[in-house]
């Protein structure tokens, strides 16, 4: 398991925990109680880590490259059926997006989501979860098909921010996104949006726009990463610390702004560390999230959604 800065101390007990184990296989002492006993140091030592996270910190879990990515949790929330989607019917397909109809909850839900990869060639050919123009476009045609035949939409937010490339421009990324944020207002159907990694920028609002928005507890949703917000303000990546302080951009700091409508909890150490149980804490979520949502009128539901976000922010007259 690969570890992290902050998580030193929790790997030192690991290495004293395998080398209790290898001396009573070795030697047949017991070391039975040895073991429990860095167990429980293990956990306690997790425990307090985890339960002191900075906003930095959280960052960096919610990257960590053993977590569970969207095409992860689409195939575990819907057993394996999930048939995807391709194309904008305009440039081309965008494999940063993904999108398709799967079974869940006994019905046909749309998912739609920004897909990573696991290693250097797939993260090549993800382009490392940032969607280009055609890759909204995809997305906007999906929920609109989704819309005809009556069925859910679930997007599954994971990018550190549309693809900022010259071409990506030329070929109207910010157009492309303010269109998807305009229609995603009006659909008929429910909309449920679950950040679980990363969420930044314009490249998560682009599919972020919901009846229900849901956070896992490791994520961070801000529109500019730590980074590039120190580049631009210290004009270095030295502040990145201090820039994710002031941000705000945790799940707590986002439910308390009112901008996301939930935290969805994780197992101790983050999603990564135990990934069975996430995809059955999700599923539980959205199950009942869907089950609330179906139960609304249409129209009372779209108002909902649209004065959400109308009541954001707060102004002086």
């Amino acid at each position: 398991m690969i570890l992290l800065d902050f998580e030193e101390p929790i790997g030192k007990l690991r290495e004293q925990l395998e080398k209790a184990k290898e001396i009573g296989e070795s030697s047949g002492i017991d070391m039975s109680q040895s073991i429990r006993d860095l167990e429980n140091k293990i956990s306690d030592v997790t425990k307090e880590i985890y339960s002191n996270l900075s906003p930095w910190q959280r960052v960096q879990v919610s990257r960590h490259p053993e977590r569970p990515y969207t095409l992860s949790y689409i195939e575990n929330l819907t057993n394996g059926d999930f048939i995807e989607l391709h194309g904008d019917r305009g440039v081309k397909d965008d494999k940063a997006m993904i999108g398709g109809f799967g079974s869940f909850n006994g019905e046909t839900v749309m998912f739609i989501g920004q897909q990573k990869g696991f290693d250097t060639k797939s993260r090549q050919y993800r382009n490392f979860g940032m969607a280009n123009p055609e890759g909204y476009r995809k997305a906007l045609r999906l929920m609109k098909l989704a819309e005809k035949f009556n069925k859910p939409i679930i997007t599954i937010i994971d990018t550190p921010g549309a693809y900022p490339g010259l071409e990506a421009e030329e070929r109207g990324q910010g157009e492309a996104i303010a269109r998807n944020i305009y229609e995603m207002f009006k659909l008929k159907v429910p909309v449920i949006c679950v950040i679980i990694g990363e969420g930044a920028s314009g490249g998560a609002i682009g599919i972020g726009v919901g009846d229900r928005v849901l956070m896992l507890e490791n994520t961070w949703y801000s529109v500019i990463s730590p980074e590039s917000c120190s580049s631009i303000l210290w004009r270095s990546w030295e502040h990145k610390e201090k820039a994710a302080d002031a941000l705000k951009l945790t799940s707590e700091d986002m439910l308390s702004n009112k901008l996301v409508d939930g935290i969805i909890k994780e197992p101790l150490g983050g999603a990564h560390v135990n990934p069975k149980e996430i995809y059955k804490t999700v599923k539980e979520t959205l199950k009942k999230e869907i089950d609330m949502l179906k139960k609304m009128d249409i129209n009372e539901r779209i108002e909902k959604r649209m004065q959400k976000y109308i009541d954001i922010g707060v102004y002086n007259e």
